[in-house]
């Protein structure tokens, strides 16, 4: 009862640590940004000027959507290894 005390203070030592550690990812050739902590929370999103096109929202929407994509495997990568040395590899649901 003692171990699984400990390693649940320890996973939520985890979690909190997770929340301040951040990952990036762009498209477009970095012209859309975005910035997502490990608990898998968009940060902020960065768009330059120069690919707003009212005629091509299309391509625009398609630009955040690969970045917030990239920047949500990013996040879910670095959470497992955060995580994965505190689980013994196994795959516990709530927690990545």
């Amino acid at each position: 009862m003692r171990q699984a005390q400990e390693l649940q203070a320890k996973l939520a030592q985890a979690q909190q640590e997770l929340e301040n550690m951040t990952v990036e990812a762009s498209s477009g050739g970095g012209v859309v940004k975005v910035t997502m902590n490990g608990q898998h929370k968009i940060q902020s999103i960065k768009i330059s000027p120069e690919v707003i096109n009212p005629e091509d929202v299309g391509l625009l929407e398609d630009l955040v959507l690969t970045a917030v994509s990239e920047a949500t495997a990013k996040s879910q990568e670095l959470a497992a290894e955060h995580l994965g040395g505190l689980t013994g590899g196994l795959n516990i649901p709530g927690l990545t």
